[in-house]
């Protein structure tokens, strides 16, 4: 069966700065890929090119019956609008031409209670909000995810429980997971290909193979040091 995404030769420039050059990699079924590397890499450009939402150079191949759902590092909207989520998740039911029913089944699949359905953006928690944003993100039933560093801004018990629930979404609806993350210990237990993006030659496996010491030293010019912890 043919990959779900295949990557051959491709280019992301701003002006005269080249951000991507010539990265091929592909992406089968059910997998979860962890994209990694310094500051400046170009993570969230790869994203958006694979979203088609930057001109690039190259070939991004998605196959047929890819629907995308994408959870941003940050949106731009001001979270101090009179905006609850209940508003947020249905105005993406109307893009999508959804029936407005649909909104809580999903919501209650990622645990937006409906108290929290009705609160203001501006009062949630981080991982509340991370929640709400998965929530739109799986609206439309994609089959692949594309998550921009999820975890940035939350603790690291929420940040585990958003990981379980990733886990658990992926399990259920057979899902392709696209993940930029900074954390090493969770990449090494979470993802079953690694993307590493420096400004060196980019390199792409398995977690024992590629989140070696040496390698990456090399990816982030300095020693890192990361623990592999386990779930049961």
């Amino acid at each position: 069966m043919a990959p779900i995404l295949s990557v051959r030769d491709l280019t992301v420039r701003f002006g005269e700065r080249t951000i991507i050059q010539n990265l091929s990699f592909s992406v089968e079924r059910g997998e979860n890929v962890a994209i990694i590397g310094p500051n400046g890499a170009g993570k969230t450009v790869l994203l958006r090119a694979l979203l088609h939402l930057l001109p690039y150079e190259g070939v991004i191949e998605w196959a047929p019956e890819v629907k995308l759902g994408y959870v941003p590092q940050k949106i731009a909207a001001d979270r101090q609008l009179p905006l609850d989520v209940n508003d947020l998740l249905a105005a993406k039911a109307r893009l999508l031409k959804l029936p407005a029913q649909n909104v809580r089944p999903v919501a209650e699949r990622v645990g937006v209670t409906p108290e929290l359905l009705d609160s203001s953006v501006g009062v949630l928690s981080g991982g509340e909000f991370q929640k709400a944003l998965i929530a739109f993100a799986l609206l439309g039933n994609p089959n692949v995810l594309l998550f921009d560093e999820p975890m940035a801004s939350l603790d690291e018990l929420t940040e585990e429980h958003i990981y379980d629930l990733l886990r658990d979404l992926q399990r259920q609806q057979h899902l392709t997971v696209l993940l930029v993350s900074h954390d090493l210990s969770v990449v090494y237990q979470f993802a079953t290909n690694v993307l590493c993006l420096s400004k060196g030659k980019p390199c792409f496996g398995p977690p024992t193979e590629i989140l070696t010491p040496q390698n990456l030293e090399a990816i982030y010019s300095a020693p890192v040091k990361f623990h592999q912890h386990h779930h049961d």
